[in-house]
C-alpha cells in the first residue's frame, strides 16, 4: 500500500473552475476498498477534498470486488465504476505495481506509508519459541514475510486480524501496513507495539483517488483541491498520524535485504549467502530453452492464476508487474531465472501456494521469458533447468 504537486495551488484551483459543466456542480459518488485499514482516513480526506473542489459526495455502501480473498482484477474495478462508484478513494500504488494506469487515472497522493514488522513492547513469547510471522493473506504483507528465512508464517484474513495476532500471542511479529497499526490501537489504546520498517521493493505504497480513463475532468479537479490542500498544510494535518513516525524510518538503512534478491548485492554480506546464487555478470550465460506450446499453456495457466493480482498483460495491478523494466531491465539484473522460479513455485499463487505441479510452473515461467523478449526454441523447459537456472533476468532480444 506517493505525495507532490505545490506551485501554482491557487492558479490551479481557478483553472477547475473553468471545467465541463457536467463535473462543476456533480454529485461525487465515492467508494473504498471493504476492510482497508484506512477507510476512516479514505473518507475524511475525499470529504475535504472534494469540499474544497466545490463538490458533493456521498459513500457507498457496498464494498468494491466485495467477498474475494485474491485481489482486485481490472474487469471488477471498470464494472464499479460503471455501476456504483465516479472515485475510488484509498487506491493503493506501488512502484512495482503500477501497470493499472493504462486503463485507470489517478490523483497524486494524499498518503505515503510503509509495511512495517510490529512486535510487543514488553518482548512477548517465550525464550526459544519458534518465530511465528503474522501476515495478511493474499497481500504484499505475504509477499515481504515469505522473503524472511527461519520463520513459520501464520496467515490471517484482514490487517486488523493480523496486528490482532501478535497482541494475544498467536504470532511473535507481524508484517503489516502501518496504518493498520494505527487503525488498531485507535480501538485498543492500550496496546503499546515496537516497530521497525522493513526493506522490501513491496513495502512502500502511497494512497490516491482512482478514476475511469474517461473522467479526465473530475481527477483535474482533485488534483487541484489537492495541491491547495499541500499548499496550505490541511492535507498534511489529516494525514499526520497516518504515516511512519520519523524513529521507523531511521531503522531502515538496518534492516536485511529481502531474500528473494539473488546476485552480488545480496551476497555482499557473506552471513547472508546460504541458498542464493551469485550471477557472474562477465560470463556470457544463455536462457532455459523453452517451446512455444509451453508459452501457450503458461499463458492460459497465468491467465486462470496470476493475473488477477498481476494484471491481464503482465502489468501489475495489485501485485508487482512481471513485464518490463522493474522485472527484467536491459541490463545488470539482480534476479536470476532460477530465482524467480523458485519463488514462484514455492509461494505462488497468493491464495494457495505450490498448488501447481512443477510442469505447470515451468510452463509459466516459459510464458514470462516469452513475453520478456525471449525467443522459443524446439526443445522444452522442465522445472529441473529453471529451478537450476543462474542466468540474469535482463529483457530478451529475441522477438
Amino acid at each position: 500500500m506517493k505525495i507532490h504537486l505545490q506551485a501554482l495551488a491557487n492558479a490551479a484551483v481557478l483553472a477547475a473552475a473553468a471545467l465541463t459543466p457536467a463535473v462543476s456542480n456533480a454529485h461525487v459518488r465515492v467508494c473504498t476498498f471493504p476492510g482497508s485499514p484506512s477507510t476512516v482516513l479514505d473518507q475524511t480526506v475525499a470529504h475535504e477534498v472534494f469540499n474544497v473542489a466545490g463538490l458533493t459526495v456521498s459513500f457507498g455502501n457496498r464494498g468494491i470486488g466485495e467477498g474475494d480473498d485474491d485481489g482486485i482484477s481490472l474487469k471488477e474495478l471498470d464494472k464499479a465504476f460503471k455501476k456504483q462508484c465516479d472515485v475510488i478513494a484509498g487506491f493503493p500504488r506501488s512502484p512495482v505495481a503500477d501497470g493499472s494506469g493504462r486503463k485507470l487515472l489517478f490523483s497524486s497522493g494524499y498518503l505515503k506509508s510503509g509495511y512495517v514488522s510490529l512486535s510487543l513492547r514488553d518482548g512477548g513469547g517465550q525464550a526459544g519459541a519458534p518465530d511465528v510471522v503474522a501476515a495478511t493473506y493474499a497481500s504484499p504483507a505475504q509477499l515481504i514475510a515469505v522473503q524472511q528465512r527461519d520463520v513459520e508464517l501464520d496467515l490471517e484474513n484482514s490487517p486488523e486480524l493480523t496486528v490482532d495476532a501478535v497482541a494475544r500471542g498467536r504470532a511473535r511479529r507481524a508484517i503489516v501496513w502501518y496504518p493498520a497499526v494505527v487503525a488498531y490501537q485507535g480501538k485498543h489504546p492500550a496496546e503499546r507495539f515496537d516497530i521497525v520498517s522493513t526493506t522490501s521493493p513491496y513495502a512502500d505504497w502511497a494512497l490516491v483517488f482512482a478514476f475511469d480513463s474517461k473522467n479526465t475532468a473530475l481527477k483535474k479537479r482533485v488534483d487541484a483541491a489537492l495541491a491547495k490542500m499541500t499548499s496550505d498544510g490541511r492535507l498534511a494535518a489529516l494525514t499526520q498520524a497516518w504515516g511512519l513516525p520519523d524513529g521507523v524510518k531511521a531503522t531502515q538503512a538496518k534492516t536485511v535485504l529481502p531474500a528473494f534478491l539473488d546476485g552480488p548485492e545480496r551476497l555482499a554480506d557473506s552471513s547472508q549467502a546460504g541458498g542464493f546464487i551469485k550471477i557472474d555478470m562477465s560470463v556470457p550465460v544463455d536462457a532455459p530453452a523453452f517451446n512455444k506450446a509451453q508459452v501457450a499453456h503458461g499463458k492460459t495457466l497465468y491467465s486462470g492464476a496470476c493475473a488477477k493480482c498481476h494484471g491481464p498483460v503482465l502489468e501489475g495491478v495489485t501485485a508487482p508487474a512481471l513485464r518490463g523494466p522493474a522485472f527484467a531491465p536491459a541490463a545488470n539484473s539482480h534476479l536470476t531465472i532460477g530465482g524467480v522460479f523458485g519463488y514462484m513455485a514455492t509461494n505462488m499463487p497468493a491464495d494457495r501456494p505450490g498448488k501447481m505441479r512443477d510442469q505447470d510452473y515451468a510452463d509459466i515461467m516459459a510464458f514470462l521469458l516469452y513475453s520478456n523478449g525471449y525467443g522459443a526454441s524446439p526443445n522444452k523447459l522442465t522445472a529441473d533447468a529453471a529451478r537450476s537456472s543462474s542466468t540474469p533476468l535482463n529483457a530478451g532480444r529475441s522477438h
